[in-house]
Formats: C-alpha cells, structure tokens, sequence
C-alpha cells in the first residue's frame, strides 16, 4: 500500500501495486478529471515530483520530473505527484451557467425538489457539500445546496418555499420544466474534496438535509468505511421530507446510522427544537478528539452545536458548516 500526495490541492490517497493512481484517486472520492482511461484524452496528466512509478504502457519506470498519465500509472513507492486540475476543498472558481430546468416537483407540504441540466456538465467540477445561487433578473441571488453528488448527471436542489420565504417562493414560481434558469456555482467551503480519514457526525435541520444528501451520496461512491452518524433534526414528523431515503441508507450502506429527532411540538419555538437536536448529540457519546462534524440548518442552529461540541472537547477545526463563511459572528 502506498501513499500518494497531490498539490498543489494537498489531498493524499493510497493505492495498491496493482491499482492505476486514476482508479486509487476514485477510490478515494479525488475527482480527477479524465475521458478515455487509457492515456489518449491526456486530462489526468501529472509531474513525478518524488517516488518511483510505471508507466503500465511501455512497462518502463518513469523519471523524476517526467510527466505521466494517472490512468496509466502504477505506484512502485510513495509517490508525490504535481496536478494543476485536481482543486482542494472549495478552492472551485464559481462560473455562471444556463441550466435547463428538468423537474420541478413538490415532495412534501412547502420543500420542492429541483432537478437542472448544465451545459458541459463533465467539465463542471464542484465538491460534496457546496452551493449555488439561482439568479433571477431584478432580485438578489437565492443560495441553495447541492443535493447531489459531484458525479451525478443532473445538480438536484431542495427549496423550502411558502408565502413566507418570498425569495424562495419567487425562485420556485420562476422555475418550470424545460426553461431555463442562470445558475453560479460553486460555492462554500464546508466541502469534502476526498474521503475523510476520521469517523463523521453529520447533523441537519430542515432543508439542511440537502447538503447531507450531497455528501452521503458522494462518500457512498468511495471506499469510506469509518462510522457515519447523521442527526436529522425537524419540528414536526411531516417536515422530515425524505425520510424514507435516510432510512434506505441505513439499510443498504453498513457504516451509515440515521438519528431523527422530531420535536412535535407546535407551541415550542424552533430554538427549542434546535436545543432538543444539541442535547441528542452530546449524548451520542462520540469521541469528540477523533470525528469530523459537518453540520447544515440555521446560523442558529449551528452556533449552538458549535459551541456545546467544542466545549465538551470537539477540536472547533473538526467543525464544518457554510455558516461559518456567510454568517460569521463578530
């Protein structure tokens, strides 16, 4: 088993002497851009900066400084590779984009999902657990996560729209089957670039499932084996919208546990609930030296969880949200 490391993105993966570095990368979750697996399309390109390596082609080892194509490659040792098309976590440059509108449909009483079609939809390069804005003409951008995962074909979204969320509403009023819509993306940096080495506590509120499903569904195409724990946090049973899809992860995927915690409670405000959510997960018990969190609701919510896990021991660099970045307290 050998390790391999890539910059400039400073992401790390190990592969077996019989596994071409494309397919190590996959393995772990490392989008490396390529089109013929055999060394035509030349995407996968990289520089040998350190380590021995063969090329599986002309069966000869490749030089130090030499260049070569992961699809193509073994790892004869540890490896330190230099690859300019491989981008570290939310380190994407957000491009704007017409994006047709496949589907618009509601799946419970005020979230509709959302299903667009980009243009070049293989070049387009975005991590687990990032966002986009839909920008309407005459309005701000509407931010929403990414429901999807990196190598799905369509870029799903969950929008939470009544009278009340008017720019919501708006988008989702604007939006119907077969238009189109400008779209930027990506952006936040609460991502994941590769499979992460520690256990994962995932916790949501809400439409906050959306950036979940994202990671779940990307984390499902790799090799992660580490324990998944995902908190799913709602003030009545019905708001909990797939349900039925977190059950199924449970079933069908061994590392992954689901957690809901409904408050059920009309007359509680939804900072009760949010504290309900908190206290369940200080009671999980975790080792808080050894998990990485991500967590997705509102800046409420996220501050709370923030805080009580890094008092109970939680290192606050272990602790990922987008609410770090768009709602930072003074």
């Amino acid at each position: 088993m050998f390790r391999i490391h890539l910059s400039p993105a400073q992401l790390s993966f190990t592969a077996v002497a019989d596994e071409t570095l494309l397919a190590a990368a996959g393995r772990a979750g490392i989008a490396v851009p390529a089109a013929c697996r055999n060394g035509v399309c030349e995407l996968c390109e990289a520089r040998l900066i350190g380590g021995e390596a063969l090329n599986t082609r002309n069966q000869h080892t490749i030089p130090v400084a030499g260049r070569l194509m992961m699809c193509r490659t073994l790892a004869l040792s540890d490896l330190e590779l230099e690859i300019d098309a491989v981008m570290a976590a939310g380190d994407n440059q957000p491009r704007k984009f017409q994006a047709k509108v496949m589907d618009v449909r509601s799946i419970n009483h005020d979230v509709y999902r959302v299903e667009l079609q980009l243009p070049r939809r293989r070049e387009l390069s975005f991590h687990a657990g990032q966002y986009l804005s839909v920008n309407l003409p005459d309005t701000d951008p509407c931010y929403f996560s990414i429901a999807s995962s990196p190598s799905a074909e369509l870029v799903e979204l969950h929008i939470q729209a009544t009278p009340e969320w008017v720019s919501a509403q708006k988008v989702i009023d604007a939006l119907t089957s077969g238009g189109e819509v400008t779209v930027e993306l990506p952006h936040g940096r609460a991502c994941i670039a590769s499979a992460p080495e520690k256990p994962l506590l995932l916790v949501a509120a809400g439409t906050g499932f959306a950036q979940i499903k994202s990671l779940v569904d990307y984390l499902r195409e790799t090799s992660y084996d580490k324990p998944v724990r995902f908190y799913w946090g709602v003030r009545r049973h019905e708001d909990m919208y797939l349900r039925s899809l977190a059950q199924r992860w449970q079933e069908e995927w061994p590392p992954f546990t689901f957690l809901p915690v409904v408050g059920d409670d009309e007359d509680n405000e939804w900072g009760g609930h949010h504290d309900q959510l908190v206290r369940t997960v200080l009671a999980s018990g975790l080792d808080w030296n050894n998990v990485e969190v991500h967590a997705s609701g509102s800046p409420t919510m996220v501050y709370t969880l923030m805080d009580a896990l890094v008092e109970a021991g939680l290192p606050q660099k272990a602790f990922f949200s987008d609410v770090l970045e768009y709602a930072p307290r003074d």
